[in-house]
């Protein structure tokens, strides 16, 4: 059973085209569009909008297990550094 209908199909190929010639433009900034899933994204959005068959957006996937906290809590025990930098390199050998 076909996922898309010919008339999305139909919207995505002429996205792809303006894409190519560079004249597709995303919404809202009206900045010009150079990625392929952007332009694959605005043809299947426009699909959408016509009533096209088009499967629906999937989901943001749920964190799984307890929330982040919106902030860090500070260590109390915390040693302040001596004002040494730890080398990154490797140690120069002396001739």
């Amino acid at each position: 059973m076909a996922r898309y209908s010919k008339g999305a199909q139909k919207k995505v190929k002429r996205a792809m085209h303006e894409k190519k010639k560079g004249t597709l433009k995303s919404g809202r900034s009206g900045k010009k569009v150079t990625s392929r899933k952007q332009a694959i994204a605005i043809g299947l959005s426009e699909a959408r909008k016509s009533g096209a068959k088009v499967p629906k957006k999937k989901a943001a996937k749920k964190s799984s297990g307890r929330k982040k906290s919106a902030g860090r809590k500070k260590s109390a025990g915390r040693k302040k550094s001596t004002g040494r930098k730890k080398s990154t390199g490797r140690k120069k050998s002396s001739r």
